[in-house]
């Protein structure tokens, strides 16, 4: 790394300590907002379609913000990307929860989408460059620390609205955004700035870092990069947006169709952690393509036997979670360095958040129209399917850019 400082011991704690902070702040602000909708509809006067927009706004953000982290980075630094990305969420986690107009939730929530864009594609490429040889145990941990905080918020926010209300506050879900998005911003913004105070912080405006930049949307490893990005979100927010509503319909109470969408982002948080297991030797060639088809069974589950849902759960909340691990590794080892990991993350998230965006919306069309759940789960079905044949091809060890540019260009 170039750095005395960054081979010392402490410090590379101090780093760990880190990028974890920063992973359990990737996600609460978005989990906190579902739970709280029928609260906010009923204080703003927003109906259930304008409610499901402002839900939809990081999303979108991710898709059109994603492509240009990469640009940042090479103009002011990754760390000091990052750092101004945490700078910009506390900006729209605050912004969010001022009492006033409406025009405060959608601008906070605006601006905390483009934070989490730009930090989500940043932090694989931080891991790639400052933990080389630890890239699927580090990637998996950020992954399971990011889906176990977002599951936490989206449990407490409800709770905290009631116990805001209880304490005189006349919009409850006002300090329950406040208070599970903002929790862990501070802390994580002071030790980020302490951990990588000592690392290269070079901005690199070369022609050759700006093929990097363009190159990456014509190689067909970030292609196949970007399309299991997208495979596997479309999985999560299609179960994510779905699950309790199917629950439902099985004859499950609402409290407990909530319990199981816990269960299944617990499941999450499992898979993840249990991934560096199998990521290691020949296995890992085969792991990108082996977790949805151990998901098909739970989806083929939810259609020949719903009332099991519990069972079904099992499966794909593990895989859910195993699947995104497998794309933040993806996005750092099928680079050759950290330049191209950061164009690559920028590339793959904004195609895979577009397509995620389109998941359950097609699957909402799906159960309107034919009034059940076999099609919407064919769907959920032929997703996984996707993510079969598109994991075959990421398993082979093949580099973006080694086609389009040649390799010492990479980083120059």
């Amino acid at each position: 790394m170039g750095d005395e400082r960054a081979t010392m011991p402490g410090a590379r704690v101090a780093l760990v300590v880190a990028v974890c902070l920063v992973a359990l702040n990737m996600r609460p602000t978005i989990t906190a907002i579902g739970p709280l909708l029928e609260q906010i509809g009923t204080d703003t006067g927003m109906g259930a379609a304008t409610l499901g927009l402002v839900a939809a706004v990081p999303l979108a953000a991710w898709a059109l913000v994603s492509p240009f982290a990469h640009d940042l980075s090479r103009r002011f630094g990754m760390t000091r990307t990052v750092t101004g990305a945490l700078l910009l969420l506390t900006a729209g986690t605050v912004v969010r929860s001022l009492p006033g107009p409406v025009i405060g939730l959608w601008l906070g929530t605006a601006l905390i989408g483009v934070a989490l864009a730009v930090a989500n594609v940043l932090m694989p490429a931080v891991v790639k460059r400052e933990f080389p040889a630890r890239v699927p145990a580090m990637m998996a941990t950020y992954s399971a620390l990011l889906g176990g905080a977002g599951a936490i918020a989206s449990g407490l926010a409800v709770p905290t609205s009631h116990l805001a209300m209880d304490l005189g506050a006349s919009e409850g879900w006002r300090t329950a955004l406040l208070v599970t998005g903002g929790a862990l911003l501070l802390p994580a913004i002071i030790v980020w700035i302490a951990a990588t105070r000592g690392l290269p912080q070079a901005r690199d405006t070369s022609e050759g870092a700006g093929r990097v930049s363009r190159g990456v949307w014509s190689d067909a490893t970030a292609w196949v990069v970007a399309a299991y990005m997208g495979f596997q979100s479309a999985l999560f927010y299609i179960l994510s947006t779905w699950l309790a509503t199917i629950a439902v319909s099985t004859g499950r109470t609402a409290v407990v169709a909530g319990l199981d969408v816990m269960i299944y982002q617990a499941g999450s948080v499992a898979g993840a952690l249990l991934l560096p297991l199998a990521f290691r030797g020949a296995a890992k060639r085969w792991v990108a393509a082996a977790l949805p088809l151990i998901g098909m069974i739970g989806a083929i589950g939810l259609m020949v036997a719903p009332d099991a849902i519990i069972v079904w759960i099992l499966f794909l909340g593990p895989v859910s979670g195993a699947s995104l691990g497998t794309s933040l590794i993806l996005m750092a080892e099928r680079a050759r360095d950290h330049h191209a990991s950061s164009a690559l993350s920028g590339m793959s998230q904004s195609v895979g958040y577009l397509m995620a965006a389109a998941g359950p919306v097609l699957f909402g069309t799906l159960y309107a129209t034919t009034g059940g759940w076999i099609a919407p789960l064919v769907l959920l079905t032929g997703v996984l399917v996707g993510q079969v044949v598109v994991g075959l091809a990421a398993g082979r060890e093949r580099y973006v850019l080694d086609t389009v540019m040649p390799r010492d260009t990479h980083s120059t």
